[in-house]
């Protein structure tokens, strides 16, 4: 009995070596499928970027609001019932154009009133001086003559004057809007009657924040488009204003652009890209290429198959790339990916040579 425990023991020990042995072949085999594979005891495979040159604008975006290039509301100097309007609603109109007449019969009576005195004044001025030059009339006699015929003059300069102002003439080219009068309305000088808008060009007003108020030029161009008009146009900033603003802390500029042709209204919104400064022959390369280090930056170039590290300098930065100002040059190769696998002088196999 105790001889068969013991080789039933020996039995089950047996297989139990067997099935350990086993199981340690299988883990070697899938061990030695793993390894043989692709890349994993050769060098690391990586993507390769051959550095070019291209222009680069840096630019921000910004919001504001297209006016006209000039803009006047219609208002008379005087009081008075209007007894004409000789412009059509939305129209052309031009300098000098008469838009409204204003009454003025009572002004013109003054005027013939003034007429007849002055020449009543013209000839005791006459009168006056043929005496005194013959000491007939003292000189106090000639002066109150001559005084007279110099107010009466002013008399009708004056009316004159008010007599312009009864007729309402456009100040410049434009486009005439809604009228707010009509005939007979008797209108002060707060009464709107209408408005003028010089559209020849526009001007697209707008603020950036105070940091970049430096780098702003006079003459920098500007691109915009509106919410009417899916088209992209263009402007030139001409005016800045003097100061930032206390409670934005932003600087107002001001832009002009005769390219929109009549497809943008004044009032509408714009968003606004502007070219705050263009490098020509600059070098970007992709962002994930770049590794931070404490003291700088660095990336890999591939040189003879092998990857060398290269300290650079950057400059400006996009969501996707990096200007490099220092450290490599167009016509290297670039390693952009698989970067933390890799270090410099050590091998590596190109995958692909991306654009």
């Amino acid at each position: 009995m105790f001889n068969r425990i013991i080789k039933l023991g020996l039995i089950s020990l047996a297989v139990v070596g067997l099935a350990s042995l086993t199981l340690y072949r299988i883990s070697v085999e899938k061990a030695g499928q793993q390894v043989s594979g692709p890349g994993a005891f050769g060098p690391p495979i990586v993507k390769a970027q051959i550095v070019k040159t291209r222009t680069v604008q840096n630019h921000i975006q910004a919001t504001g609001s297209v006016i006209a290039n000039e803009e006047v509301d219609v208002h008379s100097e005087i009081s008075g019932r209007i007894v004409r309007i000789y412009f059509q609603e939305g129209t052309r109109v031009s300098k000098g154009e008469l838009l409204v007449k204003i009454n003025d019969s009572e002004l013109q009576a003054q005027l013939q009133r003034s007429k007849s005195r002055l020449a009543l004044s013209v000839s005791q001025e006459k009168r006056q001086k043929a005496l005194f030059e013959q000491n007939l009339a003292s000189q106090n006699d000639y002066d109150i003559a001559l005084n007279e015929l110099n107010a009466n003059r002013a008399d009708i300069e004056l009316i004159e004057a008010q007599l312009e102002k009864t007729e309402i003439r456009s100040p410049f080219d434009g486009v005439i809007g809604l009228k707010y009068v009509s005939e007979g309305s008797f209108i002060s000088s707060s009464t709107r009657i209408a408005t003028i808008q010089d559209l020849s060009a526009i001007k697209i007003d707008f603020a950036i924040p105070e940091k970049y108020s430096g780098q702003v030029r006079m003459g920098s161009m500007i691109r915009f488009t509106t919410e009417e008009s899916g088209n992209e146009f263009t402007g030139r900033i001409y005016a800045r204003e003097s100061k930032i603003d206390l409670t934005t802390r932003t600087l107002q500029l001001r832009a002009i652009s005769n390219s929109t042709r009549g497809m943008v209204l004044p009032g509408s919104f714009a968003k606004i890209d502007i070219v705050l400064t263009e490098t020509p022959n600059a070098i970007l390369i992709p962002t994930q290429a770049i590794i931070p280090e404490l003291k700088g930056q660095r990336v890999f170039l591939l040189k003879g198959g092998k990857a060398f590290s290269q300290k650079v300098e950057t400059g400006m930065r996009t969501e996707s790339e990096v200007q490099v100002t220092d450290g490599i040059t167009s016509g290297d190769t670039l390693i952009v990916s698989g970067i933390m696998q890799i270090r410099s002088g050590a091998e590596v196999n190109i995958s692909e040579i991306v654009e």
